[in-house]
């Protein structure tokens, strides 16, 4: 029988009249059944943060820190309940949810880090100007108060804990709205928090549809909305919050640069096979986009095409699969038609193209024109085209020619070429001699133009989460 959650608020865990039952996208099959909060309900929420960041905002860094380190060795004990419920909500493959089960430990270990370092701040220079010889400065940061997390279904415990671990370090509290499609692991995480010992009403959990959260939102006791998800809602909740802070982690169209002398041809084909498909290639840094120098790129294509012919396609509870499904049919439909959209206009089909149901084969194409959607757009799915380029200038060019601009990367044993690279991509990150798909936790991260606005990883979503405020001390009086 599937497992029923209640949803978090003031530190209980509430059943209403609504329930909605949470189905596996490989099967079909129910794999639990969530609680959803009215909107009154959901406006207690509102009221027990209130009273929670009061006490919660003067915590010392130490306790903190504690309260951090008890979650981090509360997912470990229950590692495997966190990764099959990862595999069943979302189709992640096995071996993929233990690793990011593994990334969220990680995640709230640094923000142990974090939260010792965050409030240190620094002396500023006041007797700059004569007169203020015995006048300085003190330069710190506070936490904002309540802070709205949206997270999206693709990694539903690891982006959820890049919202939550910087929230507690910083002293600040959080109401969550998990991705209606994969709420369980927020869930089973919300019981591990509580359990650590954070203050009732530090940590709540809404289970809410998309369009029932702007109440929540609306109100003036949230004071920071952290979004992870598609551009479209992204930016109309920038204009609708103009006066709250934002930060927006959106989408992607990450392109990779092989240049004619890679360090490691083999090492840049497998890679990037695997970030184009990792994920179903559900990710905003999945490999979408592939530049390879005409001198090499025959012999790329065979490694690259023999890579992915070696994933294995299927269900994603079986520890030899690599691919799982699409996280639903109407992303299955539109994949599957953009794929038919590039080779109608021109472009050859290498590998895949083939669907059964939400599964969608590891697909290779060249040739694509840059105006098809498989170019132009985010297909976040299993997805990814490979075109020549011979002068260096005008691949940089094709890659910025993208309304996205989220992280690049490029393999080269040119440091010119590197730094190059890093000069003219508009991105907000270059990996060099990497997939663009690379992340690790205490990294800025976050993108230009339709990519966002704002940074995650810790320190610096701990800054996003927090307010400078100075104090002048004048000694002479």
């Amino acid at each position: 029988m599937a497992k029923e959650y209640g949803y978090l608020v003031n530190g209980k865990w509430i059943e209403s009249g609504k329930k909605r039952e949470v189905k596996s996208p490989y099967n079909d099959e129910v794999v639990g059944v969530i609680n959803v909060p009215t909107p009154e309900e959901s406006k207690n929420a509102l009221d027990g943060a209130e009273k929670a960041f009061e006490k919660f905002r003067d915590t010392p860094s130490y306790v903190r820190s504690e309260i951090l380190m008890k979650i981090a060795q509360g997912i470990g004990k229950r590692k495997e309940e966190f990764a099959k419920i990862l595999v069943e909500e979302g189709g992640k493959p096995l071996k993929t949810a233990r690793v990011e089960v593994s990334r969220a430990m990680t995640t709230f270990t640094v923000a142990i880090e974090e939260a010792n370092r965050f409030a240190q701040g620094e002396m500023v220079p006041i007797d700059i100007v004569p007169g203020n010889e015995e006048r300085f400065g003190i330069l710190r940061r506070f936490p904002l108060g309540i802070i709205m997390g949206i997270s999206p279904f693709n990694f539903p415990l690891n982006l959820v804990a890049h919202k939550v671990a910087p929230a507690i370090a910083s002293g600040n509290v959080m109401i969550l709205k998990p991705a209606s499609q994969t709420p369980m692991s927020a869930l089973l995480l919300g019981e591990v928090v509580m359990e650590a010992g954070l203050l009732p009403g530090g940590l709540n959990i809404l289970p809410l549809p998309g369009a029932q959260v702007e109440p929540v939102m609306n109100d003036d006791r949230v004071k920071k909305i952290s979004f992870t998800g598609s551009d479209e809602i992204g930016w109309e909740l920038m204009k609708k919050f103009a006066k709250k802070k934002v930060t927006l982690e959106l989408g992607g169209n990450a392109a990779t640069i092989v240049d004619e002398d890679p360090p490691d041809l083999e090492f840049a084909a497998s890679r990037n096979c695997w970030g184009a498909f990792y994920q179903a290639g559900q990710s905003c840094i999945s490999v979408q986009r592939m530049y390879v120098h005409d001198k090499i790129f025959d012999k790329f294509m065979d490694s690259f095409l023999s890579a992915t012919k070696a994933l294995k396609l299927g269900d994603p509870m079986l520890e030899e699969t690599d691919v799982g499904p699409v996280i639903d049919s109407e992303s299955a439909d539109r994949i599957m038609n953009w794929i038919g959209e590039a080779v109608d206009s021109g472009a050859k089909l290498l590998a895949g193209g083939n669907r059964d149901g939400r599964l969608i084969e590891p697909t290779v194409l060249t040739n694509v024109p840059p105006t098809c959607n498989v170019s132009c757009d985010e297909v976040f799915g299993p997805v990814v085209h490979i075109e020549r380029y011979g002068d260096f200038d005008e691949v940089l060019s094709r890659v910025n020619n993208s309304r996205y601009g989220l992280q690049a990367g490029i393999f080269t044993k040119d440091i010119k070429k590197a730094f190059k690279a890093y000069n003219t991509l508009e991105v907000g990150g270059v990996i060099v001699n990497d997939y663009p798909s690379f992340r690790v936790e205490n990294m800025p991260y976050g993108g230009v133009k339709d990519s966002g606005v704002g940074r995650e990883g810790l320190r610096f979503a701990i800054e996003e989460m927090t307010e400078q405020k100075l104090m002048v001390v004048n000694l002479k009086n």
